[in-house]
């Protein structure tokens, strides 16, 4: 009896023993697989930020979902003001520069502003005197200083008029001999009879630079990434013309505000066409009341195929500011799988929504050295994006697009969805294979969507080359100052990547525009928006062209 009680006593003790070898080979196993998968992420991560086919990097945002999940943000700001009278007007609480003379070496581009009624009759007018007022501007790549002489006149006595203009011309004399008397009654002083030319209108009050000179500050600093304290050393160093770094911030800050209104008619124009492409980008900033770190704003983007691009700073990722940007809006809007849009269209039934194959296959490409299974998925995305490159070069219209779409593409995606769900069930969820199939299945609707829509894309990859510059801009600048300076980088990224995107010379842009701004009422600012300042070009250069004979 004894040996049988030990018999079984050792017998429960292997069972037990057994039992634990189970559990810890499963134990092991999991933590391989996870070693596995925690790897896989690394090895992303070094990609995305060491090297790599740069056009199949994972985006930013897809890898923040992989990793971490999507985290809710707080409300955004309020948008900026529409009316021009009620925008405000840019405080500085920093001491003004002293202004430094010109530099007498730069070359001089004389400008003799006369009256207008002395130009009419120049005999009945002396010269007393000049008012000379210098203005710094800039010409590619050469400073030059601008001199505009404004001579002074004085009415001559009339001598060689006829007898009736001799009269008139007294009657003249003496009525502003009386209107000069009243204004000294009045004032206590009189008015000199001095003619002199205005001024022309200019953007900066008292200030010295030229439209061409703040247009390649603009460009130099948003478009070729180079930030203010590396062109203070550029044009100190290289053209004898000493500009301060806050001089040339203070610039930035007077072309955004003058943009604003262009920047408004941009959002207009793109809310009414019933189609829009939507994204984010990050970018880092400062704020002075919570001093010690920088903190994480965005740049959310929206545009449409061939037309203007339009930039809105946020100081966080939540639904605020897109709800705010895309008041009023109808139509189709597509993005990528961020859940904000998702919650916004769930509000917005007149929004329908629509997805970006471009992100679904990046998925499937990330995931090929796991599973060959993700390779044929990304060789049939293939013959659909080769369905749209033909479509491209034939230069259909929205039927012939949905036509084509219809017969060639729709198959493919049928294909690729039955594959995907046959496939889901025997993938570990969290693999990299799982991830993309079940990132791709969740949005599978959004993603056919654009079969039925001539004039939408099969991705979004139009709205993230346009985000792509403000990516090195501020690899260059690394932040933005401050948050209240976010919306002078959403200006200028807007007005400067419409610029790229209609294949306008920015410099010829600005420099045109901020010329003609001083002087325009609100009614007239949506005839120098990038496309119809385009148009305009066009126009002009097609009249100027000399006839076929």
């Amino acid at each position: 009896m004894k040996a049988m009680s030990m018999d079984a006593a050792a017998f429960a003790e292997m069972e037990t023993l057994r039992a634990a070898l189970s559990s810890a080979q499963e134990a092991i196993g999991s933590l391989k697989e996870e070693n596995k998968l925690l790897r896989q992420k690394i090895d992303l991560l070094i990609k995305k930020f060491f090297g790599g086919r740069k056009s199949e990097a994972i985006d930013s945002k897809q890898l923040e979902m992989l990793l971490a999940g999507l985290v809710s943000a707080a409300p955004a700001p309020a948008p900026v003001a529409t009316n021009i009278a009620a925008l405000p007007r840019p405080q500085s609480p920093r001491p003004k520069p002293v202004r430094q003379p010109l530099p007498d070496h730069l070359p001089e581009e004389r400008v003799v502003l006369i009256p207008e009624e002395v130009k009419a009759r120049p005999e009945h007018w002396k010269e007393i005197g000049q008012e000379i007022t210098e203005e710094l501007d800039w010409k590619p790549s050469e400073f030059f200083k601008r001199v505009y002489i404004r001579p002074k006149y004085v009415k001559l006595p009339v001598k060689t008029a006829d007898a009736a203009q001799s009269l008139c011309a007294k009657a003249a004399d003496k009525a502003a001999e009386l209107v000069a008397e009243a204004t000294a009654a009045i004032y206590g002083q009189e008015e000199a009879p001095v003619r002199i030319a205005p001024l022309p209108s200019r953007l900066i009050e008292k200030g010295f630079p030229g439209p061409g000179l703040l247009a390649q500050v603009v460009i130099s600093k948003y478009e070729d990434h180079l930030p203010l304290y590396r062109q203070e050393k550029i044009y100190r160093e290289r053209y004898g013309v000493k500009l301060s770094r806050q001089t040339l911030g203070e610039w930035v800050e007077k072309v955004a505000f003058w943009l604003q209104p262009v920047y408004e008619q941009i959002r207009k124009g793109l809310l009414a066409t019933g189609y829009l492409q939507a994204d984010e980008t990050p970018i880092r900033y400062l704020d002075p009341d919570l001093p010690g770190k920088s903190h994480l704003g965005y740049l959310w983007a929206y545009s449409r195929p061939g037309a203007e691009v339009l930039f809105d700073w946020q100081t966080n990722r939540g639904c605020e500011g897109p709800k705010a940007m895309l008041k009023g809006f109808k139509g189709l809007l597509q993005t990528d799988g961020y859940v904000v849009y998702a919650t916004l269209a769930a509000e917005h039934p007149d929004w329908e929504m629509l997805g970006c194959m471009a992100h679904a296959r990046r998925y499937f490409h990330d995931a090929m050295k796991e599973d060959r299974r993700a390779a044929w998925v990304v060789r049939q995305m293939g013959h659909l994006y080769a369905l749209e490159k033909s479509l491209r070069k034939q230069g259909g219209g929205r039927r012939l697009r949905e036509a084509k779409r219809s017969a060639e593409a729709r198959p493919v995606l049928r294909r690729i969805e039955r594959m995907l769900r046959q496939w889901q069930p025997k993938v570990l969820p969290k693999s990299l294979f799982g991830v993309a199939i079940g990132y791709a299945l969740e949005r599978w609707t959004e993603l056919c969507r654009y079969v039925e829509h001539g004039q939408a894309e099969i991705d979004n990859n139009l709205v993230e080359n346009a985000i792509r510059p403000t990516a090195l801009g501020k690899k260059n600048f690394l932040f933005i100052g401050h948050p209240d300076a976010g919306w002078q980088s959403a200006v200028i990224y807007s007005v400067l990547g419409s610029c790229r995107r209609l294949g306008i010379d920015p410099h010829e842009y600005l420099r045109d525009v901020l010329r003609r701004l001083p002087d325009m009422k609100m009614a007239e600012i949506q005839q120098i928006t990038p496309a119809a300042w385009a148009k305009a070009r066009k126009a002009a250069a097609r009249s100027a062209r000399p006839p076929d004979t």
